[in-house]
């Protein structure tokens, strides 16, 4: 395990040093760091998000700022450790607007994800976790589609990349913009999610196959 952890470690350092030379967007020359993701690279549970924002694109690590501490709650509510998932996101350059007091956060473009959608591949297929969850519509559509409406469609079990089985629910910072009634009701559809999430990753390995050369093996 340590060698494969090894490993993954290396193929995860060198992918991110080729997404940080990326400038096939506008956004890879005007954000401060490239923010390509962290966490266990042996993770069961993939988070991924939209895009970096302010606090991560000075830090360079996703989901530090209101929402990554909310996150961490979330993730704590499940038994889960920041340390224990690998997070990360659909962009790894913020998007921005041009603001009265500087850029501001913005929903990342569909061509910016298509153009920074290899790098998620990538990350994916290093780490092959048994459940990913998607936080907020723009990560959703980037794996089922652009009619995909979060507040109808979330809460189901879907097929990811590689038949990585797939949650959608809403995104942390959506939750921080809520009060009163609204607040109680999305935390209430939020923890089903989370509920549904930990059962997954309750549930027994997939055993796997026999390979044909030993079923026919003489004995």
């Amino acid at each position: 395990m340590l060698e494969e952890r090894a490993r993954r470690e290396r193929l995860l350092a060198h992918a991110a040093g080729i997404a940080s030379a990326c400038r096939k967007c506008a956004i890879g020359a005007q954000r401060r760091t490239n923010v390509y993701g962290e966490g266990d690279p042996c993770a069961e549970l993939m988070v991924i998000g939209e895009g970096p924002g302010e606090t991560e694109d000075l830090l360079g690590r996703p989901f530090v700022g209101r929402a990554g501490q909310l996150l961490e709650k979330m993730l704590g509510a499940i038994g889960l450790a920041r340390e224990d998932v690998y997070i990360c996101n659909t962009v790894k350059c913020r998007p921005t607007l041009p603001g009265p007091r500087g850029p501001k956060n913005r929903a990342p473009e569909p061509t910016e994800m298509v153009n920074c959608r290899p790098y998620l591949d990538e990350q994916i297929d290093i780490i092959r976790p048994r459940a990913i969850l998607a936080l907020g519509a723009p990560a959703a559509k980037s794996f089922l589609g652009k009619d995909f409406q979060i507040t109808k469609m979330r809460g189901n079990w879907y097929e990811g990349p590689h038949g990585i089985a797939l949650m959608v629910t809403l995104h942390p910072a959506y939750l921080l913009r809520q009060t009163g009634g609204e607040l109680t009701a999305v935390k209430r559809l939020v923890w089903s999610d989370l509920k549904a999430i930990r059962a997954k990753l309750d549930e027994a390995p997939p055993v796997a196959a026999p390979e044909q050369a030993a079923l026919f093996s003489e004995p």
